[in-house]
This record gives structure tokens, C-alpha cells and sequence, in this order.
């Protein structure tokens, strides 16, 4: 059943606020550490230093504040690239500085994988909400690129979608797995695929093209009529008379 985001549970007291968002920080934590199942309130409320009942304040239960953490987490993440992009002049510096800007995000939250991963079996719905939120978002911004012909015309909502899936696994492997210093030249890689696609360079000779062109058969030359018999000038022999 989809649950969507607690709030009307929501404090309008600075207090009360600050003692959610220490909820839903010590929430991603937990669950990242612990697993959803794993998890109980008790450790979500002894990670954030509040009593266990103050929970109930802010969330009914522990189903609600997972999805208040996913969904948190790419509402922050979609300001965050909004907000690093905002001066590009053109849609290749967006796709760069958004690639950094996730970059940075995953560097801040290196729980946002497990938890958001875990949201398929704790609430499907918003599982797909965090990647449809951000996919409409993506294609606003490749449909203005196209209008603007800075970019090939093609299906934006898919071409959002390939884009997503470049940064998750860049993020995942150079971020997430193994912290690298000289990301600028894993984004080099993926603006140069993002410029020029897979073709191979015009300009570089590829003789190995040429080795294995197999060579084109020798013509034959056209063979020679055979000589026609000259006519004898004897009538054939039309047998004995009677």
C-alpha cells in the first residue's frame, strides 16, 4: 500500500522540527546499518537521543518513517543538482555538474543506496516515486535542450532514464565502493560518451579494417568461341539406288 510522506504530522515549532529531521537522520543511519527488517524503533529513537514515545509525535509507525526517509532523500538530492546547475549555460555543463553534484550527495549519504534499494520490498510505490520524481524533472530539462537544439530529438522520458543510469552505477563504483580523488576523469569519460557517443573516431586510420576485407576475386578472362567445321562441299550420301 503506497504511504505517502507524514506531512500533517509535520511540527510548526523550531524545536519540534529539529527533533524530527534528528529522527529521520538517525532513520537513515539505522536502516542503511541495520536493514529495514532489522530495525526497530528502540534503535531508531536511541540513535537519535529521543525518548522512545516522542516517536509516536512525529510518525505512526516505522513503515512511515521510512518512506518519509526515501522520499526526503530525493526531494534533497533534486534541490541539490537544481541548485549546482542553475548557472550552466548549456546541457552538457548541466549533465556535468549534476553527475558532480550526485557525486558529492552519495559522499554525504553513503546510506542512500541501501535505503532507497530497500524501499522495492518495504513500499514499491515509493520505490518507483523517487526515480519518477526525479525522471520529471530530467525530462523537463531534455525537452528544453531539444527545443533549443541542443540535442537530437528522441524520446526524453527514455533518454532520462539512461542518463539516471550512468550516474547510478558512476556513483556506485567510484563514490559508493571505492572513494576516488580523480573523479574528474570518470566525468570526462561520461561527458565524452555524452558528446560523441560509441562510434569509433572518423579520423583514425583503422588498418585492421582493411586486413580482414578479403580481396576481391580475379576476373576471368571471356573464353574463346570454339571454331564452327567448315561445310563439306560433298552432298551426304543418300544410299544405293534400286
Amino acid at each position: 500500500m503506497n504511504r505517502p510522506s507524514t506531512s500533517e504530522r509535520v511540527p510548526v515549532t523550531p524545536r519540534g522540527q529539529r527533533t524530527r529531521q534528528k529522527l529521520l537522520k538517525a532513520a537513515e543511519a539505522v536502516f542503511g546499518d541495520k536493514g529495514y527488517e532489522r530495525a526497530s524503533i528502540a534503535d531508531l529513537t536511541r540513535k537519535a537521543s529521543v525518548a522512545l514515545g516522542t516517536f509516536y509525535v512525529y510518525f505512526p509507525d516505522k513503515q512511515s518513517i521510512f518512506v518519509e526517509v526515501v522520499d526526503e532523500l530525493g526531494a534533497r538530492l533534486r534541490r541539490l543538482i537544481a541548485e549546482s546547475t542553475v548557472s550552466c549555460a548549456t546541457r552538457l555543463e548541466v549533465e556535468r555538474e549534476g553527475l558532480r553534484a550526485f557525486f558529492q550527495f552519495v559522499r554525504q549519504h553513503p546510506n542512500l543506496y541501501r535505503v532507497v534499494r530497500q524501499a522495492e520490498f518495504v513500499d514499491a510505490d515509493c520505490y518507483r516515486r523517487y526515480y519518477d520524481r526525479f525522471a520529471k524533472g530530467y525530462v523537463r530539462g531534455l525537452t528544453q535542450a531539444m527545443d533549443a537544439g541542443e540535442v537530437r530529438r528522441m524520446d526524453p522520458e527514455a533518454l532520462a532514464y539512461c542518463l539516471m543510469g550512468i550516474g547510478d552505477f558512476l556513483g556506485m563504483r567510484w563514490v559508493l565502493w571505492e572513494e576516488d580523488p580523480g573523479l574528474e576523469r570518470v566525468l570526462d569519460t561520461a561527458m565524452t560518451l555524452l558528446s560523441h557517443g560509441l562510434p569509433p573516431d572518423a579520423s583514425a586510420a583503422r588498418p585492421h579494417l582493411h586486413a580482414v576485407r578479403a580481396p576481391k576475386p580475379a576476373s576471368k578472362s571471356p573464353k574463346s568461341p570454339k571454331p564452327t567445321p567448315p561445310k563439306s562441299s560433298r552432298r551426304p550420301s543418300r544410299g544405293p539406288r534400286s
